[in-house]
C-alpha cells in the first residue's frame, strides 16, 4: 500500500513538471509596436535630434524679459492668444516710479512757470510802486531843500536867529534826500528793465533739465508695461500676479531656475525645426542646395518632409536639449534649421522633440 502511494505521488510530480516545462518553455509571439520606429529613408542619410520652434527669420522664440524689476500686478493675455505689435502683455507694480514721475513733472512745470514770470517782467504793479517811491523821494528832497533855503536866508539875515547845528542838519537832510531820490530812480530803472538775461538763460537751462528728467522717468515708467515687439502668439507665461520678476526673468518652481516671463511665437502657418547634427557627422552633411530631410513625430507613424532654411554656422556644445549647463559636455553639434508646414490633421507645438534624417 505504501509503495502505491509513493508511486502515485511520483507520477503526479512528473506530470506537473512536464506541464510546467511546457508552459514556461513556450515562446509567446512579441506584441506589435504601437508605432514603427524612425527609419532612414535615404541611402546615405544622417540622423539628428530636432526640436520644433516658432518660425523666425533669426534666433529662436521671442523671450520677453522686463527691463525693470518688480511685482507682477496684472497679466493681460492668455497662453495661445494672438497679440498685435505694441499690445500690452503684463503690468508690473509701478506705484513708486509713478509717484517719482508726478513729482518731476510738477518740478518741471514750476520751473517753466518761473521762467515765464522772469520773461513777463517788469510787472506793472511793481513798476507803479517803484515810480511812487521815486516821486515820494523827489517830494522829500523838495521839502528838505526848501527847509535848507529858509534856514540859510534866516542865518544870512541874522546869524543869531538859527544855530549853526540846525543849519548843518538841514544841509545833511537835503543831501540825504537827494541820495534817496537817486536810489529810488535807479530802483525804478532796474525794475523797468525787467529780468536779467543771465537769470532768464539760467532758468531756461534748469527748466530744460527738469523736462529731460521728467521724460527719462516717464520712459522708465513705460518699461513697467511689457508689450509685444511684433505680431505673435503667446506660447508660455512664466509669471503669475504677485510673483517677482526681474531682468533675469522669473523663478520656475519646476526647473528651479530663471525662465522668461513670457514666450512669444510666430502666428504664421509654418514652424521651424532646429536639429543638431553631431560634429562627427558634419563632414557628411550634403551641400545646402541638395539637402533633403524628413522628420518623424515621436509616438506616431507620421513622417513629414522638411524644407531647408539655413545652417547656423557655429558648432557648439550640445546643451540645448537638456539645459544641463553645469555638466561638462563633450559632444558638440551644428544647428541646422528647417521649415515645416503645419499639417491640418496633426498638432505640433514648439518645444516638441522629433527625429530627423538628412540626405540628398
Amino acid at each position: 500500500m505504501r509503495n502505491k502511494i509513493l508511486f502515485t505521488v511520483a507520477l503526479f510530480g512528473i506530470l506537473a513538471g512536464c506541464v510546467a516545462a511546457y508552459l514556461f518553455g513556450s515562446v509567446k509571439p512579441p506584441q506589435r509596436p504601437v508605432f514603427e520606429p524612425a527609419t532612414n529613408p535615404y541611402s546615405q542619410g544622417i540622423y539628428a535630434e530636432g526640436i520644433i520652434e516658432s518660425d523666425q527669420t533669426s534666433g529662436e522664440n521671442i523671450n520677453i524679459y522686463p527691463e525693470v524689476p518688480g511685482t507682477v500686478k496684472q497679466i493681460l493675455v492668455a497662453e495661445g492668444q494672438e497679440v498685435r505689435k505694441g499690445q500690452a502683455l503684463l503690468l508690473i507694480d509701478d506705484s513708486v516710479q509713478r509717484a517719482a514721475v508726478e513729482q518731476q513733472q510738477s518740478q518741471a512745470q514750476a520751473a517753466w512757470t518761473l521762467l515765464e514770470e522772469l520773461q513777463a517782467q517788469p510787472r506793472k504793479e511793481n513798476l507803479d510802486v517803484a515810480l511812487a517811491q521815486a516821486q515820494a523821494a523827489k517830494a522829500s528832497l523838495k521839502t528838505a531843500q526848501d527847509s535848507l533855503v529858509k534856514q540859510q536866508r534866516a542865518y544870512e539875515l541874522d546869524s543869531r536867529s538859527i544855530s549853526k547845528d540846525a543849519l548843518d542838519n538841514a544841509a545833511n537832510a537835503a543831501a540825504s534826500a537827494a541820495a534817496n531820490l537817486e536810489v529810488a530812480q535807479k530802483q525804478y530803472e532796474l525794475i523797468r528793465a525787467g529780468a536779467w538775461s543771465y537769470d532768464i538763460r539760467n532758468q531756461q537751462k534748469q527748466a530744460s533739465a527738469l523736462d529731460k528728467a521728467y521724460a527719462s522717468s516717464s520712459a522708465l515708467l513705460a518699461k513697467y508695461t511689457l508689450r509685444a515687439p511684433r505680431d505673435a502668439v503667446v506660447m508660455a507665461i512664466g509669471a503669475a500676479p504677485g510673483s517677482f520678476v526681474s531682468a533675469q526673468g522669473t523663478y520656475d518652481t519646476y526647473t528651479q531656475g530663471a525662465t522668461p516671463v513670457i514666450v512669444l511665437g510666430s502666428p504664421r502657418a509654418y514652424l521651424n525645426l532646429r536639429c543638431y547634427v553631431d560634429e562627427i557627422l558634419v563632414p557628411r552633411l550634403p551641400d545646402p542646395s541638395k539637402i533633403k530631410a524628413q522628420m518623424t513625430v515621436r509616438g506616431t507613424n507620421i513622417r513629414l518632409p522638411l524644407q531647408f532654411v539655413r545652417v547656423q554656422p557655429m558648432v557648439s556644445p550640445k546643451i540645448e536639449l537638456s539645459d544641463e549647463r553645469q555638466e561638462r559636455v563633450d559632444v558638440r553639434v551644428l544647428p541646422v534649421i528647417f521649415r515645416i508646414e503645419k499639417p491640418a490633421n496633426l498638432k505640433l507645438y514648439p518645444g516638441q522633440l522629433v527625429d530627423v534624417y538628412i540626405g540628398e
